[in-house]
């Protein structure tokens, strides 16, 4: 806990709070939950930090509610999640964590965000890629960013796919924004493209971009086992945001990879988002991550019952190599551990199975994507909170805690539990 305690803010506090919580402190210690919108907000925060001169560490953990390993000095915020021992709280429940964190730094450092220049500049392109990581809609809820980012010429509407990458059939295999027929399969999507790019698969003019969105369109809309919510789904992936000086191709591709380096390699992903590089060592996450989850997707049993469908898969941490961040040691960590990082990244990838699943697969409007002793859960509504809530307290181990919001959260409990107990007390919370 803070040895600071008079300068504090709760999860709901207004910019100026937290700011203000932020400005008094000697040292700031940020806990951020492993998935892409905290880790933006983390950077968005910790860019706003460096900028007026106080000192911080960023640590990215599964649940955004491990901070028993942070010390006591220094004031401690948590994003992602409101623990009780924080300081200061920016939760994801409610409108973007990273949407939050940019109104928070923009104050802290007292100027208007800027797209390049000095250290005290606030990335509204960072800020937006972290809403669309938390799945929202940047033209409908963060209209001012997108004006802003593109009147700088950091972001640039155009035809075609919202991947990291310019090469079509490398985004496309490994994009956790749709779910095809393709999905995964570097020689299937190879194949469904031959008709409309040359060998490179990079499509540099506007028709060929059109083509190749229209393509993707109706791959996911003609699939069989795609439900009708799947048809909405798709549109995240079209008529993408460029991002001619981002790290990540486009501002959806962006998102993408911010959401996979979280779970997979997450001092990289501090990095990224302090600006610091790692794109290379962040796509190979975003490879890494979206290969095991489609995996999952194809090979995981499934079961429906009332309001829940339930998913199976493989998806454990397979323990490869991970890094603290390089050169950024002294303020970027994960979570400490390689069995750590596997739990991060075995929870990670249960999300984005879930994600997809509820967009793409299920239908139900709740999914609960199953390991043993962790659940994601993702709603088309409501209800993944109320679920993961339940399954943490009524399931307890010494371990045992949950995060999310109405639409996606993450649990841990008892591995010993029965899948029966389990599927229950999600149905019965979600009520």
């Amino acid at each position: 806990m803070s040895s600071q305690p008079d300068a504090t803010a709760d999860a709901n506090a207004p910019a100026e709070s937290v700011a203000a919580a932020l400005s008094s402190a000697a040292f700031v210690r940020i806990v951020a939950r492993a998935d892409g919108d905290a880790l933006a907000a983390a950077g968005l925060l910790a860019r706003a930090l460096r900028g007026v001169d106080i000192p911080f560490q960023v640590r990215v953990t599964s649940l955004g509610t491990d901070v028993s390993a942070a010390s006591d000095d220094g004031l401690l915020v948590a994003v992602g999640s409101d623990p009780s021992e924080a300081d200061v709280a920016i939760d994801a429940d409610g409108p973007a964590a990273s949407r939050r964190a940019y109104d928070v730094a923009t104050t802290l450092v007292g100027e208007p965000g800027r797209i390049s220049g000095s250290n005290r500049d606030v990335d509204p392109v960072l800020a937006l890629a972290g809403t669309v990581a938390a799945g929202e809609h940047p033209d409908s809820v963060a209209t001012s960013l997108v004006q802003a980012a593109t009147d700088a010429g950091a972001i640039e509407r155009r035809a075609g796919v919202a991947i990291p990458v310019d090469d079509a059939v490398d985004g496309l295999t490994h994009s956790t924004l749709i779910r095809a027929p393709f999905s995964g399969d570097e020689d299937a999507v190879r194949a469904e493209l031959s008709s409309i790019t040359d060998t490179d698969a990079r499509p540099q003019d506007e028709e060929s971009r059109r083509s190749l969105a229209s393509l993707v369109a109706l791959a996911v809309v003609g699939d069989d086992e795609t439900t009708a919510h799947g048809a909405t789904a798709v549109e995240r992936l079209l008529r993408p945001y460029a991002t001619p000086d981002g790290p990540m191709a486009t501002l959806g591709g962006f998102a993408d990879a911010l959401n996979a380096v979280a779970v997979e390699r997450p001092g990289v992903g501090v990095a990224l988002a302090l600006g610091h590089g790692g794109r290379s060592a962040a796509l190979d996450a975003w490879r890494t991550h979206a290969t095991a989850v489609h995996r999952a997707v194809d090979t995981a049993h499934t079961g429906r019952y009332d309001g829940v469908f339930v998913v199976r898969g493989g998806v454990s941490g397979d323990g490869g190599d991970r890094d603290d961040g390089g050169d950024d040691a002294d303020n970027v960590t994960g979570d400490g551990s390689d069995d750590a990082e596997d739990a991060t990244a075995t929870l990670g990838r249960l999300r984005t199975v879930a994600r997809l699943v509820r967009d793409f697969r299920s239908p139900e409007p709740l999914v609960a994507a199953l390991d043993d002793g962790t659940a994601a859960l993702a709603a088309r509504e409501s209800g993944a909170r109320e679920a993961a809530a339940a399954l943490a307290s009524e399931f307890a181990t010494a371990t045992a805690a949950w995060s999310g919001g109405p639409t996606q959260a993450v649990a841990r409990f008892d591995p010993e539990t029965p899948d029966a107990d389990v599927i229950a007390a999600i149905r019965e919370a979600s009520r």
